[in-house]
């Protein structure tokens, strides 16, 4: 079964959610310290963590951003704080989901399963896509262009990968959202056209002339293998 790291310095907080999660059949750690989570996700990787934002040694943020340097492992924020720009700061350093205090634990057990379950391959899927210039890992999260892999963020991948699956059709910004498994009302949309502008970054690197991701003015963005 999945494996879940609590990393929480309230043992009543941490506690309920490890019988939450327990119950609906996960493994559980827990840790009160972001830098021992750090270290443990090194040596043996949890399939998902749940962050504390305010840890006693480091921020949760500070975690999560040190975590992405060697990890891509879905991530759910837990926070007192409401405001829209904490959302947006959590969700764009690579978090995946943002849980505010006081919750319900049954409802972060249910995000952890939702989340689990978009991030595995789905069963019709193959695991390697073709799509002409484009090949698409999903076992792996990685993509190559012209034979060549791009280096991509977790969010990245997902609305490329999003992109490919249907050409020519036309995303809006909160479908991307859903692609990206971030919910609609995060405050997160203007921040999809911060992605598409570094993938198209990184596309022009291996074919400066191409123009494979379209914008529709008003409407969102498209894969054009045309433009490919």
């Amino acid at each position: 079964m999945p494996h879940i790291l609590i990393v929480e310095d309230e043992a009543a907080i941490a506690d309920t959610l490890v019988f939450a999660l327990q119950g609906e059949g996960f493994t559980t750690t827990w840790l009160n310290l972001a830098e021992a989570a750090l270290e443990f996700q090194q040596r043996t990787p949890a399939d998902l963590l749940i962050l504390d934002v305010g840890l006693p040694d480091i921020s949760g943020f500070e975690a999560c951003k040190r975590l992405r340097r060697f990890s891509e492992v879905p991530v759910i924020f837990l926070t007192a704080r409401d405001a829209e720009i904490d959302r947006v700061v959590g969700l764009e350093i690579g978090a995946d989901d943002y849980v505010v205090k006081p919750f319900s634990p049954r409802e972060v057990a249910a995000r952890v399963k939702a989340i689990l379950k978009r991030m595995a391959p789905r069963a019709s899927e193959p695991a390697v896509a073709d799509g002409g210039l484009f090949r698409v890992d999903a076992e792996r999260v990685q993509i190559h262009y012209r034979e060549q892999l791009l280096v991509l963020t977790r969010h990245e991948f997902r609305l490329l990968q999003a992109l490919l699956a249907q050409p020519e059709r036309v995303f809006a910004r909160e479908q991307l959202l859903d692609a990206l498994g971030v919910p609609a009302d995060a405050g997160y949309e203007r921040n999809i056209d911060s992605h598409i502008k570094s993938l198209r970054a990184k596309l022009r690197q291996v074919a400066p002339d191409a123009e494979p991701i379209q914008t529709h003015r008003g409407l969102g963005y498209s894969y054009s293998p045309r433009s490919a």
